[in-house]
């Protein structure tokens, strides 16, 4: 699966996209081909999942929202479990 955040520059959007961004590797990892950063305008803050809409401003963010409906499109992860990931990144000693 593919998923695309973009966002406005002008509004800077950017932040909050690379955090997302980054939320949505550390939980799919391999799972996903890839998560795109694409650059807009006039207040654009949108998420597709291979071309399929999941969120877009003006609707409430909410991350882990997403991170459900990306969960619930791709199914099972193989792969490192939330605990071991928290381990791998630092989160935990």
């Amino acid at each position: 699966m593919q998923i695309t955040i973009e966002y406005c520059v002008p509004c800077g959007y950017l932040p909050r996209a690379t955090e997302a961004q980054t939320r949505l590797l550390e939980e799919f990892g391999n799972a996903l081909e890839g998560v795109t950063l694409k650059t807009g305008r006039k207040g654009v803050f949108s998420f597709t999942a291979d071309g399929e809409e999941i969120y877009a401003k003006p609707a409430e963010f909410d991350i882990d929202a997403i991170v459900a409906d990306v969960r619930e499109k791709i199914g099972p992860v193989e792969g490192v479990q939330p605990e071991g990931r928290d381990l791998l990144m630092g989160k935990k000693h």
